[in-house]
């Protein structure tokens, strides 16, 4: 189903390979991340694949494999594990569109997938507070930009300029709420992950700050499950500013990269929410009301919300 911004639905057959619908599949490759609703995947000779097979734009008949240079390992670094992968446009056969990986530890690379020759840049990230953290593209500032573990510096490179020369800002957190003692505790037992989220409508910076706990399910297996949620509005000047105001704005959490839309120019979406989409879990997050939590615990196949296409009639 593909909500468009004309505020219609458009009910979509997508016909989708078996192995990326469902991970035990015998020829199921790794799903190391997806961006603009291409799957990158990665099998066992090394080589990084981007396919648009869930995009729901995308032909059935004729879907596109573009393979990337072989990964280069620098000293002390890893590029089997992946943390995920970012795209600065919609399509890397675009002339400009620049791929980002960011591997386990210190290891950033780059690539140019349309041009001649490609080949990876690789950046080595020595502040181990980004080691485990996710990249993420700013259409705005025309950056790719990781924030730390924690979420208190965000480290930036410059496409325009020169891409192997990061800049840090720190952030100061202002308005924090005051929390019972009960939540200090929750939030102290939980694994906490932070993430940059950019609207292109508003042009603001969002920094969510994620809680997920370990929890049973109803098979005695244990998941994580989300048990809050900070969201902070991140302004040039580095002022983090916590809020549960994000406007007329939904968020989207799943296996692709993070993404907002205007709740008003999509038909069932209510503002002030996060969806979130997991492997393990679906739940909504209701920032301004009551209850604020909706989750789910099970297995969801698949779990991508791929952020809006245009959708043109033939």
């Amino acid at each position: 189903m593909n909500a468009n911004e004309h505020g219609s639905i458009t009910v979509l057959d997508k016909m989708v390979p078996m192995e990326l619908v469902y991970p035990d599949h015998c020829d199921a490759p790794e799903i190391i991340g997806a961006s603009h609703g291409w799957i990158a995947t990665l099998k066992d000779d090394g080589i990084l694949r981007l396919q648009d097979d869930l995009n729901p734009v995308a032909s059935d008949t004729d879907p596109k494999r573009i393979p990337l240079p072989p990964f280069v390992t620098l000293h002390h670094c890893q590029t089997q594990m992946v943390t995920n992968v970012s795209m600065s446009s919609s399509s890397p056969e675009d002339e400009d569109c620049v791929v980002a990986v960011k591997f386990l530890g210190p290891q950033l690379s780059f690539c140019r997938p349309a041009q001649n020759n490609a080949e990876w840049t690789n950046i080595r990230v020595e502040n181990p507070c980004f080691y485990s953290s996710r990249v993420m593209y700013s259409k705005k500032d025309n950056m790719f930009r990781i924030p730390a573990s924690g979420g208190h510096l965000i480290g930036s490179w410059d496409l325009c300029q020169h891409i192997t020369e990061p800049t840090f800002q720190s952030l100061q957190f202002q308005n924090i709420p005051e929390l019972t003692k009960y939540t200090r505790e929750l939030m102290d037992s939980c694994c906490t992950t932070a993430h940059l989220v950019e609207s292109i409508n508003t042009g603001e910076t969002f920094l969510v700050k994620w809680y997920k706990k370990m929890v049973d399910d109803i098979d005695s297996r244990s998941k994580m499950k989300s048990k809050k949620v900070m969201v902070f509005n991140v302004d040039e000047q580095g002022n983090a500013v916590y809020t549960q105001d994000i406007g007329d704005l939904v968020i989207f959490f799943s296996r692709c990269e993070p993404f907002c839309v205007p709740a008003s120019s999509f038909p069932g979406m209510e503002p002030y929410y996060i969806r979130i989409l997991d492997f393990d879990e679906a739940a909504i997050i209701n920032l301004a009301g009551h209850p604020p939590f909706d989750s789910a615990i099970g297995e969801f196949w698949s779990p991508y919300q791929i952020p809006p296409q245009d959708i043109i009639d033939t």
